[in-house]
Formats: C-alpha cells, structure tokens, sequence
C-alpha cells in the first residue's frame, strides 16, 4: 500500500515551490514559505479539522432523524450534564454546512474529518428503512467539500448509536455486529463513490469504558462487565466491516478503512522497574485493549489483559472470565483490519502501581491495576484530564512504531480545550509545540505519520461537559440564533501551517 495513496485519497493535496507565496484567503496576508522553517513536506502530509456529527449538527429531530443514545440520556437526565445544556442545536451545522466549507477553505485544510448520524440515516436502526433527508444532507456536504477540493475522511460511528438499538442492549449485545455491517454497507453504497477514506469508529475505549463502565451514554455503570462486552462486539463488527468494504467494494483497492484509537501517552512515575511496568500495562489497558487485535502480529487481547482478568476474576468466583474469548476465526478475521491508524491524543499521565486491592465489584481500573496521576507543573487547560505535554506525543508515536511495526498513522485528533475568548495564544502554542513533536517524530525517529487533524473546527458540544469546554479555532456564539461563527487567533496560526506546510518561526497573527 503506497502511503502516497492514502494522502490521495484524504485530500487534494497543494503542492508548492520553496519561496511561493500563499496568500490567505482572510484578510489576504501573505505568508513566506521559508525553507529555513520547520516543514512538513507538502508531497507526504496533509492538515485537516474534525468534528462529530451529534456535537455540531443539530437538527436532533429534523426530517426523519431518529433519537440517539445522546439525545435520549441528555433529555433525561439534563442535571447529569455540567452545564445542564444539550445538543438540539448545538452548531447547527445542520443547516449551516456550506458556511462551515467556507470556514474551512479559509483555513486551506486538505481534508475534512466528519462523522455519520446513523440515527439520520437508518431511523430505525436497521437497513430497511433509509431516510432520504439524511442521505441528501450528507450528500450536499460532500458535494460543497468536493467543490472545495477538501477532501473527505469519514467516520462511521462517533457515539451516536440510534436509540432503538441500544433498547435492545446496544454494544453489549453480539447481534450489534452485524447491524453495524448492515449500516456500514449503506454508507458504502451511497457515498463510496466519492469517499475513498474511511474510519469504523471513534474511541472505543471512551464510548465503551465511560458509556457502558460509567456515567456517560447510554449510563451503564458496569464497569469489569459491561466495557469488556462493548469493546468485544466492536471489535468483532470492526473486522467485519474492514473484510466487507475490501470484498465487496474495493476490490480494486482504491479505499482505505482504519479505526480511530485514543492513546494518552504513558509515563512512569519513576525510573523504577515498578513504574515502567506499571507505565506498560496501563498503555495495554488502555491502547492495547483495542489496538492488539488489529495491529499487533498475534492479534487477540493483549497478553497481560488476559492475565489479570482471568486471575482476578477467578478470585472473585466468576465461572468465566469478565474478559470475553475471541474464536479463532475471530481473531484472524480482526488482525491485519486496517490500512491505516487514526490516532487521537491530547496528554500525558504519570504511572506507577496501584494499591493491589481488589473489590468483590467488577471494577476495570482494578484489572488495569496502576494508579495515573499528572505532574502540577504541567500546564492546565479547561478539562481536567487535559495537560500540556508535547513531548509525550513523541513518545506515544514511538511506541507505536515499535509495537506494532511502524503503522500507517493519521491523527485525528489533537487539540486544547479553553474558555471562550478569540486571542487564544495557549492553543497557538499547544498548536505550535505538539506539532514540533510530531515534526521530530517523523523526520527524527521515523515514524510514518501522513496527516494531521486539528480538533476541532468549532466550538461544540463536549459531551458531559457541555458548551463549557470550547476547543474550537472558531468561536460559536450560542446565545446568537444563527450560530455566528468567529476566527480565533489559533485559525489564523492554522492557516498559516495547513497552506505553507511550515511552522512559523513567529505566531503573533490577528485577523
């Protein structure tokens, strides 16, 4: 597989000669193309943005969409919410696509990284009813892309299951698989001929661990139970899917599918031998647990995973283990699913060896076994599980390539969260030194990365958090009914990265 493909296939990609001028499109500023900066090789890297479909399109009930998981828990149960608030409108990119292009095109990204309502396009669920509204939303989008010469990086699922399918236990029950098969062919067979690059899902690990673990959606605070069957059925539909698209829609070989995989980097607390150890079992936990079946030559769960739910469950008086089985047929069918990675990674946690005592409860952060902790001095930003360190990005890359045999990587995502504001120098700056991170990453350490996405373009819904935690490079206003859309200082750096390729030796840009 030719890395140079994959890029084809992300983006149209700007090729330019050393000393071109690029001028921007907002306030037509020119910027050098230095050759003396540090550069991304304009032929072998793309720049994107992202965002998720329930975090920006509203239109929760607009034109045949179905109620999803998210709409259902945050009706519910608004007071489980930060801010109490939801998304029913949220951006409303919904109705305001082609000004979100625009925006896009501003920035002179290659690509767009979006994901799919499942709910907006099988109401039901199920493939026996497709609705056309949603089917010619996601159409107009792509055509305004196309127009744009932005290319397309789809997701297929970003946490939004319909709620008539988690009525019937969601991810925890083996049929989702197939569903998911049914839905992921639908998407194949409306839109493959213009998107060539695709990913199954976002963060299992979040949707799974927090979703059916915890308190997120759809709530099934099962941790130890209900996770482990999540993240099996996932990871079976994944592979099926992967195996679908390659013998019934790419035979050709001119598609691309990959997994989004969230991997905050791992460090041991100390040099000590307990530390790193420590430090490697949490990155099993929390990467390896998807990324072993995949990516790794054995496929399967990752060793030590196997180990100590086995162990432990045999001591709490389970008959089985919590952690389910793959058969054999499984396993070969979900490793080597991939034509590339998409890596999210936002921080970096400290690591060393938790208490040792295990609750009679199912508990997942007792099978992992480790307790995470953060440096005070790290920088803060508006999440609490978000630090600034650039330089595990580095090392999370790193140990990619040395696990798993130096993958085709794209990160999807990376970003800070803030407060509202438009001079927001600290995400120019996270920006800035993540990104002289994974410039060293691959020109030092060799490391095949071919893209970059910013998450996100807007400011959306986070979740549990609500409209409290703004990550966009542009600033939505809530409170305004259409939505206004304003350019961040951070829009303007990007622009300046995405259209040159280079990091500029100074980001003190106003729009």
């Amino acid at each position: 597989m030719s890395r140079y493909a994959v890029l084809l296939s992300l983006a149209v990609i700007w090729i330019g000669n050393p000393g071109e001028l690029v001028r921007l499109q907002k306030g037509e500023n020119i910027i050098s193309y230095n050759p003396a900066q540090l550069c991304f090789s304009n032929r072998s890297f793309a720049f994107g943005v992202a965002t998720a479909a329930y975090q920006i399109e509203g239109g929760w009930n607009a034109s045949g969409k179905s109620e999803s998981i998210w709409d259902r828990y945050t009706h519910t149960h608004p007071e489980w919410v930060y801010d109490h608030e939801n998304a029913d409108v949220a951006t409303d990119s919904y109705h305001k696509a082609k000004e979100d292009v625009q925006l896009m095109r501003t920035l002179g990204v290659q690509f767009y990284r979006f994901s799919i309502s499942w709910p907006r396009i099988l109401p039901e669920g199920f493939n026996n009813k497709i609705n056309e509204d949603g089917v010619r939303y996601y159409n107009e989008l792509l055509d305004e892309l196309e127009g744009n010469k932005i290319g397309a990086l789809v997701t297929m699922y970003h946490w939004d299951l319909p709620q008539s399918l988690q009525d019937l236990g969601g991810w925890t029950n083996p049929i989702m698989a197939d569903y998911f098969v049914d839905y992921a062919r639908v998407l194949f067979q409306t839109f493959g001929d213009r998107v060539k690059t695709w990913l199954t899902f976002n963060e299992p690990l979040t949707f799974c661990h927090d979703g059916y673990g915890g308190g997120d959606a759809p709530g099934g605070r099962a941790s130890g139970l209900e996770d482990y069957m999540c993240a099996h059925n996932v990871l079976r539909a994944h592979g099926m899917v992967y195996r679908m698209y390659k013998e019934e829609f790419d035979k050709d070989r001119q598609g691309y599918v990959g997994i989004s995989l969230d991997m905050p980097w791992m460090e041991p607390a100390s040099p000590s031998a307990a530390d790193k150890t420590a430090a490697e079992t949490a990155r099993q936990f929390l990467f390896g647990w998807f990324a072993h079946p995949i990516f790794s030559t054995q496929g399967d769960y990752p060793p030590i995973m196997r180990q100590r739910i086995d162990a432990i469950s045999r001591r709490q008086k389970f008959a089985r283990s919590r952690l389910p089985s793959f058969t054999e047929a499984e396993i070969i069918n979900i490793r080597g699913s991939y034509d590339f990675l998409g890596l999210n990674h936002y921080t970096t946690n400290l690591v060393k060896p938790g208490t040792g005592k295990i609750s009679l409860k199912p508990s997942y952060d007792d099978d992992m076994g480790v307790k995470l902790t953060v440096n005070p001095k790290w920088p803060k930003s508006n999440s609490t599980w978000l630090r600034v360190v650039p330089w595990g990005f580095r090392k999370t890359l790193n140990w990619i390539k040395n696990t798993y045999n130096n993958p085709l990587v794209v990160v999807t995502e990376n970003g800070v969260s803030l407060e509202k504001g438009l001079d927001d120098a600290k995400r120019v700056n996270y920006i800035d030194s993540y990104l002289r991170s994974l410039h060293a990453a691959i020109y030092k350490d060799g490391c095949d990365v071919v893209g970059y996405t910013h998450w996100s373009l807007l400011d959306n819904f986070e979740w549990m958090r609500g409209f409290s935690e703004r990550f966009g490079l542009f600033e939505v206003d809530y409170r305004s009914p259409d939505r206004t859309r304003t350019a961040r200082r951070s829009a303007h750096y990007y622009a300046t990265v995405a259209k040159t390729g280079c990091l500029p030796d100074k980001h003190d840009y106003k729009y």
